[in-house]
């Protein structure tokens, strides 16, 4: 919905944000159940009021298709207002995350670029990041497989003090991966 406060403030902050998703090649697009006269009118008054322009696009999805495919509409409370929902996709289109706002609570867009982030850095290592992580911080190794790897693991973690046992240690990530989470495409 359009000329709402929440939303209005968080097309502010996704604009604001945008040059940090382009240098993370994440593309941002708006998906809204009003129209694109709505959406122009609404774009216009916020760069009339604040300067601002928003920098991205925004789709109109006046039938609810694309909502209703993606789970959007919570039909316990209306048959046409969307939640407030974060869809990240990677570029082989797999939802990755979902996030779920409820109406009168404003998107973290901090949180959004950490998942972005952590993602990428995930992916370019094969590896996984823990609860809190954020960039440039080591991420988790994957397990061992076999017990003789297992027994390497906990020498190593016993010698280098960088875990806690066999399926929970930690290394550094590589240069390639940290310059890969920052390459523009």
């Amino acid at each position: 919905m359009y000329f709402t406060p929440v939303c209005t403030t968080e097309m502010i902050a996704f604009t604001r944000a945008h040059t940090y998703f382009k240098e993370l090649n994440t593309q941002l697009l708006g998906l809204s159940i009003d129209s694109n006269s709505s959406h122009l009118a609404w774009m216009y008054d916020i760069y009339c009021k604040t300067g601002i322009k928003i920098s991205f696009p925004i789709i109109a999805d006046r039938n609810g298709q694309i909502a209703r495919k993606y789970g959007m509409i919570a039909n316990d409370i209306s048959s046409t207002e969307t939640v407030r929902n974060v869809f990240i996709i990677d570029d082989k289109g797999v939802v990755r995350t979902i996030l779920i706002y409820p109406m009168n609570i404003g998107r973290f867009i901090p949180e959004i670029i950490r998942i972005v982030q952590a993602l990428q850095m995930a992916d370019c290592s094969n590896g996984s990041t823990a609860a809190n992580w954020m960039p440039n911080q080591p991420i988790i190794i994957s397990p061992p497989k076999t017990f003789a790897t297992l027994q390497e693991r906990n020498k190593e973690i016993e010698k280098n003090e960088n875990g806690i046992s066999w399926y929970l240690s930690f290394q550094n990530p590589s240069p390639k991966c940290i310059k890969e989470t920052k390459k523009e495409k």
